[in-house]
């Protein structure tokens, strides 16, 4: 068996890279580290010309990209759900890309694919750690307060609750030269890539793209548990 996992990662949109990249990688690490012997893995960011394309053939051109560039064995999809639950997006997005996958020639693709569909929209992940997210923003107070007490995947507008977070931040510390020009754009890579993965783990959505990947490191013989 290969002691090596190559894995490919396409987003919805370009700024979800910056926090989907490391967690997707901090995933994909841990239970490579569950597998059994010794696995590498690396990551590669799939991206193509989306314009006039459907979701589905933006899908299968990644799919055909990620295995004629890189020979990809596992390909990450994102798309956000946009809603209260999952269930339209998958029956109207991910399974019928998957299924058109399925069409396709294995050797003209990659066929491993893993859907991350945050509930809401990405941003809902990131206040899945709220000590994290108010200690980056530069913020005291409460979760009710600063409107966090929910659970992430029962907020609405998930980024323009921390956009507001960012403003309050930024009223209460007028006099301070620290986050004076802070936006929400910068914190998508840091949270990324400091957020603890056991706090995502409270998140029905985060624990089904993980349990997916499951699935199909089984699939390849990596994972026997």
């Amino acid at each position: 068996m290969s002691n090596f996992i190559l894995a490919g990662l396409f987003t919805e949109g370009t700024t979800d890279i910056r926090f989907l990249e490391s967690v997707v990688k901090t995933t994909l690490e841990n239970l490579a580290f569950e597998c059994s012997g010794y696995i590498e893995t690396e990551l590669e960011i799939i991206k193509i010309e989306k314009t006039g394309l459907s979701f589905n053939q933006q899908v299968l051109k990644a799919a055909e990209k990620a295995k004629r560039d890189f020979e990809i064995l596992i390909l990450f999809i994102h798309t956000d759900s946009d809603n209260r639950d999952d269930s339209n997006v998958f029956s109207t997005k991910i399974i019928p890309a998957k299924e058109l996958i399925d069409q396709q020639g294995k050797d003209k693709v990659c066929k491993k694919i893993v859907a991350l569909v945050p509930i809401q929209m990405t941003e809902s992940w990131m206040i899945a750690d709220k000590v994290l997210l108010k200690s980056e923003i530069g913020i005291e107070g409460s979760d009710l307060d600063l409107g966090i007490y929910r659970n992430p995947e029962e907020i609405a507008n998930p980024k323009a609750v921390i956009e507001n977070i960012i403003r309050i931040s930024k009223e209460n510390q007028v006099k301070r030269k620290r986050n004076k020009g802070l936006n929400i754009s910068d914190l998508y890579q840091i949270i990324g890539q400091k957020i603890d993965v056991s706090q995502l783990e409270k998140l029905p959505s985060y624990m089904k793209f993980k349990n997916s990947l499951i699935e199909i490191l089984k699939e390849l013989n990596f994972y026997h548990k």
